[in-house]
């Protein structure tokens, strides 16, 4: 690996740049998927990998590498289409596949594009193996390693996913709970989430007024969605609706706009979210989990109420995801 140190490829949250030059190339795509493959080949018998991807005109040539790569080490891949990360994410253990793919470059604008890879579990990879991709990327070791015949992989495109991850999201409220009478304002970013969120929506019985959700590969984030939320702020008044949500454009962070037009603070949501559990004797030890970056405000605000707050780096976890 002489003179391979300095190249890196995973930040914060896998591997991301402007698509077609590297490292968001089709070729790096391709070795990507080699290198995670064969890392997640590790029993006996047939792997899959599932990969998702948003709604970027660049998501067509990625997966398309992706796919081959992951094919050529003798690994099946399952196609699932334009889903919200956390539903990859929920989709790799619910199909107890041996990892997830998301294409996508989040709030990004349409020219990015990213990698980030899943456990089996819906977890984003620990360090250590994302330094083991890195390493078989650079060093060559796996190029010789080519299945032949019927070990080469097969590619299947699964049609029954939306449904799934839908009844999924469904069933993380309490029973009796839903959302009828309300009317909500949704901003979908036209990006991944552009189909799923307005149909849980409407399926826990609310009022839907969708915005950005007529994606064209090239206005995902475009002046819409969790980056952008003055249209949604404005629907809001002029709708008199109850709330406005806006998604970003992998759909795994959301902005809350009150009834009033106000976008509301992340850490003031997840006060209200704990207090609310806590009133119910519904949160699991009395603990709210939040990034380093969150105010102290929130803890001093919780600590009051026999309520702890346990801190983790950025990316560690997924929302509305499997874990």
């Amino acid at each position: 690996m002489a003179g391979t140190t300095v190249r890196k490829l995973f930040g914060t949250d896998g591997v991301r740049g402007i698509a077609n030059i590297e490292p968001m190339t089709s070729e790096m795509a391709m070795k990507l998927g080699r290198a995670a493959a064969h890392i997640f080949k590790n029993k006996a018998g047939r792997h899959r990998i599932v990969i998702g991807k948003d709604t970027r005109l660049s998501g067509y040539m990625l997966e398309s590498a992706l796919t081959s790569g992951i094919c050529s080490m003798g690994v099946d891949v399952l196609l699932v289409g334009p889903l919200p990360t956390p539903a990859v994410a929920f989709l790799a253990r619910s199909l107890r596949v041996d990892a997830g793919v998301m294409i996508s470059a989040s709030h990004n604008p349409f020219e990015d594009n990213g990698i980030k890879f899943f456990s089996r579990d819906g977890l984003k990879l620990p360090d250590e193996m994302e330094h083991q991709i890195e390493s078989l990327v650079f060093s060559g070791e796996i190029d010789n390693i080519r299945p032949t015949a019927a070990e080469i992989g097969k590619v299947f495109r699964i049609d029954d996913v939306e449904g799934r991850y839908i009844e999924f999201v469904k069933n993380s409220l309490p029973k009796g709970l839903d959302f009828q009478g309300m009317k909500i304002v949704v901003d979908c970013a036209n990006g991944a989430a552009y189909k799923v969120s307005p149909m849980v929506l409407r399926e826990l019985g609310a009022e839907v007024i969708v915005l950005s959700d007529n994606p064209t590969g090239m206005n995902i984030n475009l002046h819409c969605g969790a980056l952008y939320p003055e249209a949604l702020q404005k629907k809001v008044i002029e709708t008199q609706a109850d709330v406005g949500i806006a998604h970003d454009g992998d759909a795994d962070r959301t902005v809350i706009v009150d009834e009033r037009g106000n976008v509301v603070d992340g850490d003031a949501l997840l006060v209200a979210f704990a207090l609310a559990l806590h009133q119910e004797k519904a949160l699991k030890g009395e603990t709210l989990v939040s990034t380093l970056m969150s105010n102290m405000g929130m803890d001093l605000a919780l600590r009051s109420r026999g309520i702890q707050v346990v801190r983790t780096p950025v990316a560690i976890g997924t929302c509305w995801s499997a874990c």
